[in-house]
Parts: C-alpha cells; structure tokens; sequence
C-alpha cells in the first residue's frame, strides 16, 4: 500500500494541474459554460497563459496581422458576452475560410490577458512538440 499511494497522489495531482490549466476538452454546453467563466475570471486577475476551449459567435474580422508572424484575427463573444480576440497563426496553420460576423467558432488555445478583454493563440499544432496543439472548429472544419 505504501508504494501504490504515492503513485495515487501523483495521479490525483496531475488531473488537478490539468483541470486547472483547461487541458481537458470541454464539448458540452455546461462545460462551455464553466469554461466562459474561467476566461471572465483569468480576465479579473489579470491571469494569462491559460490553457481553455470554449465556444464563441463572430463579432468583428479584422485585417491580417503581417508583422512577424502572419495572424488571421477576428473577435468573438462568448456567452457571457465577454469579447476576446483570436489570433490565429496562419503561417503555421490553414486561414479559417469565409469566417464572417454572426459565425459561431469553438476554439480551444491560450488566453493571454490584456486590458481589451484578452487574447486566444497557440490555436494551431506546436512544429516543436513543447506546447499543446490547439484549434479552431468553424462550419464543420478544424483548423489546426
């Protein structure tokens, strides 16, 4: 019993880190839900570099972002009606194809604070292997 318990803590530990960093996907409504609040909440703190997926509607596309890396980038409202923009790397990933206001998008990527509300990246697959792959799901289409 001895040598199982530490394994069990390392087991329980690990699923904390994960539930809290948003490394699960999150497919249901409720879990959609609970991740909208998550990113409300990270917006409060002024938290960044967290982990979620969640789901979105369209509310702005915005001109390419060229400096640097090449960025498709439009802004979505949550159902919460918390705005964010997403900025997804077209250099490493395929354009979200005729994405337009009303459009709904379920992303899964990192939300990186700023005072307009925040920022989802990293909604692509990581070509060095160190970050987790994120996502962008529009009309039936993933975009990685």
């Amino acid at each position: 019993m001895r040598k199982i318990a530490p394994v069990i803590l390392g087991v329980i530990t690990l699923f904390v880190y994960m539930k809290e960093r948003g490394t699960f996907a999150q497919n249901s409504d409720t879990a959609s839900s609970d991740a909208a609040s998550q990113i409300v909440d990270a917006f409060t703190r002024g938290q960044g570099d967290l982990l979620v997926s969640c789901k979105g509607k369209v509310v702005s596309v915005l001109p390419d972002d060229t400096k640097g890396s090449r960025h498709q980038r439009f802004i979505i409202e949550l159902e919460n009606k918390h705005t964010l923009l997403v900025a997804h790397n077209i250099d490493l990933a395929s354009r979200v194809e005729k994405i337009q206001e009303g459009d709904d998008i379920v992303f899964s990527g990192e939300y990186e604070w700023n005072e307009k509300g925040g920022v989802i990246h990293w909604t692509h697959k990581d070509p060095d292997g160190r970050h987790p792959d994120g996502w962008l799901k529009h009309k039936g289409i993933t975009y990685q």
